[in-house]
């Protein structure tokens, strides 16, 4: 972090929408901040799952319930054969849980990232047909993953086993011959939210099921499964895969978290709650994104993600402690490997030209389950839409992850290049903000020209000239406890950003911390504070301005208010 020409922009407050929110008994803090984001009336802070979308607006979930329930019927075998990230992870849960709970023979598998790659390959779908588990299934469900899977799903239908594809990511020219797609960014589509997580699809299709099933009398005698179970699943999957908070995901996120402070969250959520360090109890946004969804991130990136899946599958208190611990070591080796690869990238490009919209790198020894993560950091750093390529087991071809920026959508982005590099890009896949891609070692060079081009030809204007959108001065508020506990219990994240305030500060002291981060003793408006600054090394001057976030720090038995400086700005 350094000292940036970046502008700030304070965002614009409608006054009426924040009267009638304070009006409401709402803390005059948050009254502002809501109502620069769009919420223009207290009704719309409802977080009653009553205010959800009906999960008939989702083209295909009639088909897929259906289906799904006629199996139940039969006894037919089931696979869910899931991505492996968060998403991907709690999404399996979330479908083996609730399809275990009315009556389905479901087991699951999930590809190995170095060995199989991504999706319903012919290749996985040959495994699934051999379930070591199950055996030969009747029925592959898929979730976080499928849309783009139109050979796996023919493989399928050639062993005779249909397919149910569950997915978010945005489909290519073709849709697989399924026997049913539920997608809200599928053609046709008019699910008014195109931003649900792959975990929120597969909670939609059982929430479908049940009223299937409830139609057909399947549960006389016997309670109907209590779905709301699953949510602390929907909300970590949610969050985790920084998928647009609309209103509809934050209704998820909301109930997901209420269960999460209650004490009522899967064994495996609290148990990598307390493998982070993190308390359940006061189970905000931030500890799903940043401390529990990485610890399941991690063992999908550097191993098997199996081990994050059967945390979130277990009841048991003490063998969930154990998965969450494994889980733990494989995130502190993966922080190890991304921390080299961090500083290996930073080396490489150097300061870009001015003139280059793009960053695109590849080294020999990087690791292909972090790529993603030293893309999002240069692309952080540089403001630019970022590619980093490492070498897949398949000889002569690159692992490509990339992260853009506001304005560049991405995947078009590498569709535009792919089609201007014919045989390059052997597949790709993602949405705006982030995408995969394969790419054949001997075309980078001309891939890397076209990726380039296509940005400056797709990005929206301005795209490259950043501006940090704050909430204002905290000057004349009372910064205090009570103001961060309202901020924490609210549900923030992509599309919904935390708040972030601007103020000139006085520092009165500053030292640095473990060699890495800046430890600072300010005055805000007269008043002391203590803060940091993670990353920073560069002392601030002695009055400064900078770009903040409160924050609750536990230490010694007492709680205090600490600032966390996201960015010093030049005054």
């Amino acid at each position: 972090m350094s000292l940036s020409p970046i502008r700030t922009h304070e965002r614009a407050v409608p006054a009426e929408a924040s009267r009638q929110l304070v009006a409401s008994g709402v803390h005059p803090v948050l009254a502002r901040i809501y109502a620069s984001r769009g919420i223009a009336s207290p009704a719309e802070l409802d977080a009653s799952l009553n205010h959800l979308l009906a999960p008939a607006g989702l083209l295909g979930i009639a088909a897929a319930a259906t289906q799904l329930a006629d199996a139940i019927a039969r006894g037919d075998r089931m696979v869910i054969v899931a991505d492996y990230d968060c998403d991907g992870a709690t999404a399996c849960a979330v479908g083996m849980r609730g399809l275990q709970a009315m009556g389905a023979r479901v087991d699951y598998l999930v590809p190995n990232r170095f060995e199989h790659g991504y999706g319903l390959t012919p290749t996985i779908v040959d495994l699934v047909a051999q379930h070591p588990r199950i055996g030969r299934p009747e029925l592959i469900i898929t979730v976080d993953n499928g849309i783009a899977s139109l050979e796996g799903v023919d493989r399928a239908r050639e062993l005779g086993i249909a397919v149910i594809v569950t997915d978010h990511h945005l489909p290519a020219e073709s849709l697989p011959a399924a026997q049913a797609i539920v997608n809200p960014n599928q053609p046709g589509c008019g699910f008014a939210s195109k931003h649900l997580a792959g975990v929120g699809v597969m909670f939609y299709v059982l929430l479908a099921l049940r009223a299937v099933l409830r139609e057909r009398g399947a549960f006389a005698g016997r309670p109907e499964p209590a779905l709301q179970a699953l949510l602390d699943l929907v909300a970590l999957g949610t969050v985790a895969d920084l998928v647009r908070l609309d209103r509809n995901n934050r209704l998820l996120v909301a109930a997901g978290l209420r269960r999460i402070r209650a004490g009522q969250a899967q064994a495996g959520v609290r148990a990598l709650f307390e493998a982070a360090g993190r308390e359940w109890r006061t189970g905000s946004c931030s500890d799903l994104g940043f401390a529990v969804g990485p610890r399941i991130n991690a063992a999908g990136r550097l191993s098997d993600i199996t081990v994050g899946i059967e945390c979130l599958l277990c009841d048991d208190d003490e063998r969930a402690r154990a998965l969450a611990a494994e889980l733990d070591t494989i995130n502190r080796a993966r922080r190890d490997i991304e921390e080299r690869m961090r500083e290996e990238a930073i080396e490489a490009a150097g300061e870009p030209a001015a003139e280059a919209s793009t960053l695109v790198l590849f080294r020999h020894d990087w690791h292909t389950g972090v790529i993603g993560l030293v893309a999002s950091k240069l692309k952080d750093r540089h403001h630019r839409p970022t590619l980093a390529f490492a070498p897949t087991t398949d000889p002569g071809c690159l692992q490509g992850s990339g992260r853009s920026i506001p304005g560049v959508h991405l995947r078009d982005a590498i569709d535009l290049a792919a089609k201007r590099t014919p045989g390059a890009v052997l597949r790709f896949g993602g949405h705006a903000m982030a995408a995969g891609l394969t790419l054949v070692a001997d075309r980078l060079a001309p891939f890397q020209a076209a990726f380039e081009q296509a940005v400056r030809e797709l990005a929206d204007p301005g795209a490259f000239d950043p501006e940090l959108q704050t909430d204002g001065s905290l000057s004349g508020e009372t910064i205090d406890l009570s103001l961060i506990a309202a901020i924490d219990e609210a549900v923030w994240g992509q599309g919904f950003p935390a708040p972030l305030f601007v103020d000139d500060v006085e520092v009165v002291r500053q030292r640095l911390l473990k060699d890495r981060h800046l430890k600072l003793e300010l005055r805000v408006g007269g008043r002391p504070f203590n803060a940091i600054a993670f990353g920073r090394t560069e002392p601030l001057a002695a009055h400064a301005r900078i770009a903040y976030r409160i924050n609750r720090n536990d230490w010694g038995g007492r709680a205090e208010v600490q600032l966390l400086v996201e960015q010093a700005l030049q005054r």
